[in-house]
This record gives structure tokens, sequence and C-alpha cells, in this order.
């Protein structure tokens, strides 16, 4: 996929005094003259400060690290990690749409985000809180159909599931990522076919990277529920 610049850009750049000392303290992880090593942390820190990587931002960094500013774009295009337009501030919706997801019914999940967020990829909806677009591989074909929100994986998905979610990101709800029909990784659905012994967690590492880090920034609700989908025993 063909992946540019937006057209409105912003003046110019600046790392915030707390980011700017972290940036340089990575460039100092890598041995001397190899300080471009640093290019996808420093980006992705700049689109975690403001939400997208503009072109101020990529001459920032190149700057940092004695590069072109040409080279530090090519990553950035290269890697659908990083948001080249504004997003959703709320949640941008990335749909894998290679072909194990195709197979799978991602077409379905790309209609839900047309019917329910917007008809065209990368426009914001609902306030300035949603965007979506199709995305190349993701890397978890074993798990598809599959869509990545912001660090997240949510696997295993159909058209009904995928739309639960939407709705709740659009209501203000963080559903929780992770296999949608409770696979606790990418075990077969069915039964276990060569190792006899079944995983006992309830949650994979990630999901539970997610609730705990959820129940420590939300309210008292939130908690509950989190919570008890945290101790649930895995389908």
């Amino acid at each position: 996929m063909l992946r540019r610049l937006d057209k409105k850009q912003p003046l110019n750049f600046k790392f915030s005094a707390k980011n700017l000392a972290w940036a340089k303290k990575q460039i100092l992880n890598y041995p001397k003259g190899r300080k471009q090593s640093a290019v996808i942390p420093l980006l992705f820190r700049a689109q975690e400060q403001e939400g997208w990587v503009s072109k101020p931002a990529i001459e920032v960094v190149a700057k940092m690290l004695d590069m072109a500013p040409v080279r530090v774009f090519e990553v950035a295009s290269f890697y659908f990690m990083f948001h080249l337009s504004p997003v959703g501030s709320a949640a941008h919706i990335q749909v894998c749409g290679t072909t194990p997801c195709m197979l799978r019914g991602s077409d379905g999940l790309i209609r839900q985000c047309k019917d329910k967020i917007s008809k065209r990829a990368m426009e914001i909806a609902h306030d300035g809180k949603i965007s979506w677009e199709e995305v190349e591989c993701l890397g978890a074909c074993s798990n598809a159909p599959l869509v990545q929100i912001g660090s997240d994986y949510y696997e295993d998905l159909d058209e009904e599931s995928f739309a639960k979610i939407v709705t709740d990101l659009i209501s203000g709800r963080k559903p929780v990522p992770g296999s949608q029909t409770k696979r606790f990784s990418s075990e077969p659905i069915e039964n276990l076919t060569t190792l006899g012994t079944k995983v006992e967690e309830a949650q994979n590492a990630s999901v539970e990277l997610f609730i705990d880090s959820s129940i420590k920034e939300k309210g008292s609700n939130t908690k509950r529920s989190l919570v008890s989908k945290k101790d649930a025993p895995n389908a």
C-alpha cells in the first residue's frame, strides 16, 4: 500500500523535556556510529506524544540521528505502526486485510468500520474519537481475522463480536483484547492434537497486562468488571 504524509502539517515539532531526555538515553544504547538504529523508538515516542508522525517530527528525529529526512520517512512509511495522518484520540482501528484474514472474513470487519465509524478509511469520526484503516499483515494469521487497536490485538473476530468492540469504543468503554472466542493463544479451537496438557492460566500475558493496567487507571465499576474477566477461567 502506498502511504503518504498528510497534506496538512503542523509548523513544527518539539519533544517534551521528558521525552527528549528519554530519546537521548535511547540513543546511548547503541554503539558509536550506530545511533541511526534508534530511529524506530524515537519515531514511536514522537507518535505517542502527538498521536501521529508529522513531517516536522520526522525532520527532528532525522537531525538527532544524523540521518537524511527521507531515510526516516522510509522507515515511518514502511511500518503501519506509524500513523502518517491524525487518528482518533480514543482509538484507531487497524484491520488486517491480507490473505488469511480475508479468507476468514476481514471484509465483514471493514464493512462494520464503514457502517459504524466512517465510509472512508482515515476519516476521524465520533467527535474526533475513532478512526480506522486497512493494513497489511499483522502477523497473527492463526487467529484471523484480527484488528490492532493501539498496542492490543483483538483476534478470532466475526462481524458480531467486532461490532460490539466498535460500539464499546464509541461509548467510551475499553474492550478486553485477545481472542474473542476465549482461546488462550493459537491452540486448536476444538481439542488439542499434540500436547496433552492445556494451559491453566485464565488469560495470556498480553491480556493480563491490559487488564492490570486498566484496573489501575479506571474507576471502581470498571475495576469490578475487569477483575471478574481476569479471574474467569479460559474456555
